[in-house]
């Protein structure tokens, strides 16, 4: 046979071996996607189909349904309520976002030192990221209540009058951001700390014979090397700001007023309180909507922030 038609059989064999093994692994992949996508479809597609399904309609509990088609978004328009829980949220999360990443990264070059007793120090440190959100709102109440709380009284010490905390409508938002920094700024320390811990040593020590200033080296070295990790801090403690609710319900379910109703509380009352699911529905399209712009905008900013730093 010439060499030629051998060639050619065998590309033929081959090929046809390579058809067969892929029907057998057609075969053997099937069963395990089938129940995954199964899966995923109850979990994730099915709730947001029919979500906004439900933003279509005028829906309470306890009555019929009917449809309505955009109307539900066109009241959220004109709702200045839920224009102003928005806005709360932003400034909310912009707030608990900000504080807690530059004390956390002060904080990680602080226990990155050796000093005497650091071990201990660090575990007294990241102690309030282990309770539950709940459990530090209760104490937290009790706390910034203006005639038995333990604040005012220490600001009586210093000679300062007491404050309302989360009861005056100017200062229940900063009050409720104080919550959070004490609670997430471990967090924040504990990724920054374990970004440090894996700096080459090299750099540093090429900088100080050149005659680094210890900014300089912070400035050029190390805050360039730390950008991936202080972005994943960035980026969590903005997820967990924008869905904050059980402490701010827990201490203050939105009050007082409507002062400190961020678009979770709003969304909480109007689903769960008002049993306006058709309008709840609607919120929670404009929520995620929103949520898919700040990430947008987060993924912009770490490029952003990739090139100041170089």
């Amino acid at each position: 046979m010439p060499s030629g038609l051998s060639d050619t059989a065998a590309l033929q064999g081959a090929a046809a071996d390579s058809a067969r093994r892929k029907r057998a692994y057609a075969r053997h992949y099937w069963p395990f996607v089938v129940p995954a996508a199964v899966v995923v479809f109850a979990v994730i597609v099915f709730p947001w189909v029919f979500t906004l399904w439900m933003s279509l309609q005028e829906w309470k509990l306890g009555s019929g349904r009917s449809f309505v088609g955009l109307a539900n978004y066109q009241r959220l328009l004109t709702d200045d309520r839920f224009h102003w829980s928005i806005l709360r949220t932003l400034y909310f999360t912009a707030l608990a976002v900000v504080i807690p990443v530059v004390l956390g990264i002060a904080a990680a070059l602080i226990f990155n030192r050796k000093f005497p007793l650091r071990g201990l120090m660090r575990t007294v440190f990241i102690l309030p990221m282990m309770a539950t959100p709940v459990a530090v709102a209760l104490v937290w109440t009790m706390m910034f209540h203006p005639q038995l709380g333990v604040l005012n009284w220490i600001l009586s010490q210093f000679g300062i009058p007491p404050s309302m905390w989360v009861y005056d409508q100017s200062t229940v938002i900063p009050t409720l951001v104080l919550v959070e920094v004490w609670h997430w700024t471990p967090l924040v320390m504990l990724l920054v700390l374990g970004g440090l811990a894996s700096l080459p040593v090299d750099p540093y020590e090429a900088a100080k014979i050149d005659g680094a200033t210890g900014w300089q080296a912070f400035r050029y070295i190390t805050l360039p090397l730390l950008a991936p990790f202080i972005m994943v801090a960035v980026i969590i403690r903005t997820i967990d700001a924008l869905k904050a609710f059980d402490t701010i319900y827990v201490i203050t379910q939105g009050g007082p007023g409507t002062a400190s109703e961020t678009i979770n509380i709003f969304l909480y009352l109007n689903a769960f309180a008002y049993y306006n699911m058709g309008y709840a529905s609607a919120v929670v399209v404009v929520f995620f909507a929103l949520i898919i712009g700040l990430a947008l905008l987060l993924l912009w900013s770490r490029e952003r922030f990739k090139d100041a730093v170089r």
